[in-house]
């Protein structure tokens, strides 16, 4: 099986009529990529096959085309060929050939179709290989020819386009942000507390997934909350507060730049202190770790997500919880870009253990932890919308095995699927963030009106 959308698809019938020209194109980049890092690992694979088990979707399919060790092979093969060919890692080689439009297809297919770049796979593999960094080399050499899943391109060209992936206009962003001042105000008692905009100077510049504005603003307010009950002096700014960067998912190092440089931007621009990352794991990957490769460039100021700002202020007591405001039993989902490829580990423990009566670990847990399914693209390329449901079974069966009522996830992109999951598998759990359960254990003394 190819696709899920074999019939009337324009994307697949511009991939089998790809020209020559647009074919060997693409070998430009792939040849850029290959640093003596990428052959070592490219030659490193003596095709165990442990890494099979480590897939959710070799798990829930049993398909070849799903185990990592058959991704890694096809972008391998591709090496191969080229090292193989006199002069083929030559500056002009003659490569006329090498690639055609049956192997694109069965790149498209495992590469964007049967993987969310969750890093379980290299995490497990006996030689170290870095699986994910390879597979999303070969997502931008497809990138190069214009061969990202339309539907993953449409959310990366709206981000550049509108500067942010849901195209919210700038003055709906305000208004949004005002009334929800005016709900804080209500909550608190107090009518100086506000949603700051384009403050400059703050100490802290926040950002979120748009999707918050949109769908989720009541997450939005509970972040406020906790950054009025510390004092803090925040700021969002107007124009450049996306967090999310679905160019990590597409494969296209230029648009994830730009998207990355646009954050700096807000930070040159109002002059802040230190940028912080809101509840969003690969918005976390690629503002903390992966922009300076993109950009050639060092940040001079600090990158820290929101969960480590939460547990700062909870052991300096800048913020006071009560445990029992959340009696409910809670399990947590680990974000596999903020824990397994981020390294934020223990923190959101830290902090539920304090914003809690019961927590429940699934196993297996932290770094090992499956995924939700819904990063790599997944939950944009609706093409593969089955898939990523069938594969989700494996966490929809962890959540159940805790018998937990409440799973926090400290990601919205997780919290998309986490939601689907929670209807395809009838799981009846409340899908939070770390924000609104901190915000539920708040203790705020109302100021008199």
């Amino acid at each position: 099986m190819v696709s899920e959308k074999v019939q009337k698809d324009p994307y697949l019938d511009r991939i089998r009529n790809l020209k020559p020209d647009q074919l060997d194109s693409a070998l430009i980049p792939f040849k850029q990529l290959l640093d003596r890092k990428t052959v070592a690992n490219l030659q490193s694979c003596v095709n165990c096959g442990l890494c099979a088990e480590t897939c959710h979707y070799y798990q829930a399919t049993g398909e070849l085309e799903a185990i990592p060790a058959y991704k890694l092979r096809l972008v391998k093969s591709l090496f191969k060929k080229l090292s193989t060919m006199l002069g083929g890692l030559k500056e002009k080689p003659d490569v006329t050939g090498i690639l055609d439009s049956q192997i694109i297809e069965r790149w498209v297919d495992s590469l964007y179709g049967r993987c969310t770049l969750c890093g379980r796979c290299a995490l497990n593999c006996t030689m170290g290989i870095n699986i994910t960094r390879l597979i999303r080399m070969a997502r931008t050499t497809l990138a190069s020819i214009d061969l990202v899943p339309p539907e993953l391109q449409s959310t990366v060209t709206t981000a550049v386009e509108k500067g942010n992936n849901m195209g919210i206009p700038r003055e709906e962003w305000i208004d949004t942000l005002q009334w929800l001042s005016e709900e804080l105000q209500m909550e608190v008692g107090d009518q100086k507390a506000l949603l700051p905009v384009d403050k400059p100077g703050a100490k802290l510049l926040y950002t979120v997934n748009p999707r918050e504005p949109k769908f989720f603003p009541l997450s939005l307010l509970a972040t406020a909350k906790i950054f009025y009950a510390a004092k803090e002096r925040w700021t969002v700014a107007s124009d450049y507060y996306d967090v999310t960067n679905y160019g990590l998912y597409s494969g296209n190092d230029d648009e994830a730049g730009l998207l990355s440089s646009r954050l700096r931007e807000s930070m040159v621009k109002l002059g802040a202190k230190a940028l912080v990352l809101g509840e969003c794991g690969h918005g976390y990957n690629s503002n903390r770790w992966e922009a300076p490769e993109w950009l050639a460039a060092e940040d001079r100021f600090e990158v820290k997500s929101i969960i480590q700002i939460i547990a700062d202020y909870i052991r300096q007591g800048r913020i006071k919880l009560d445990r029992s405001r959340n009696q409910k039993l809670v399990t947590l989902h680990d974000p596999c870009n903020l824990v397994r490829l981020g390294g934020i580990i223990e923190e959101q423990r830290f902090i539920l253990n304090n914003a809690v009566t019961n927590f429940v670990e699934m196993h297996p847990n932290r770094e090992k932890n499956y995924c939700c399914c819904g990063g790599g693209g997944q939950l944009a390329m609706t093409r593969y919308a089955k898939r990523r449901l069938e594969a989700g079974k494996i966490k929809a069966d962890q959540i159940r095995k805790t018998g937990a009522q409440v799973v926090v996830a400290p990601c919205h992109n997780c919290i998309d699927q986490l939601s689907e999951l929670n209807r395809e598998y009838d799981l009846k759990v409340e899908i939070k963030t770390v924000s609104e359960v901190v915000a539920d254990a708040l203790v705020i003394e109302k100021k008199e009106k």
